[in-house]
């Protein structure tokens, strides 16, 4: 096992689409873990999701964040980042990143649709800025 750079760790978040494993926190203190389509926007880690979902209610509550990201075949490699959430409804700020999110995960093609989409009313733009950053490679090496 061996440590990313920053520049590694950044390179594998980005080089293709990968499912970000979202933890917040419950009132009731239990953890609850999600999948998100996600982008960076330099170090901060962006994603989009709808204003009545339980992850937004449980970072209203709790912004503290980890966001794992995971090479699932060997030699396996993963990405967790610690951080606070904050949420904004930005409608301007929605439209862009909801696009370019959509670009990564369903093409070029699709992103416009997807991002007009993801990015109406009641749709809210999350960025989590990292206070702790594990970037592991090789773990089966």
């Amino acid at each position: 096992m061996q440590h990313m750079t920053t520049e590694e760790y950044r390179s594998f978040l980005l080089d293709r689409p990968r499912t970000g494993k979202l933890a917040t926190v419950r009132q009731d203190g239990r953890p609850h873990v999600v999948p998100i389509w996600f982008d960076l926007d330099g170090d901060t880690l962006v994603f989009t999701t709808w204003h009545t979902s339980v992850k937004v209610a449980n970072m209203q509550h709790d912004p503290r964040v980890a966001i794992c990201v995971d090479e699932e075949t060997p030699p396996f490699d993963f990405v967790l980042i610690e951080g606070v959430a904050t949420i904004t409804d930005d409608a301007q700020m929605l439209r862009h990143w909801a696009t370019r999110i959509a670009s990564r995960y369903m093409g070029i093609e699709q992103a416009e649709a997807y991002g007009k989409r993801n990015s109406v009313a009641g749709e809210l733009l999350v960025r989590v800025k990292p206070a702790k950053v594990v970037a592991q490679k090789k773990i089966a090496e």
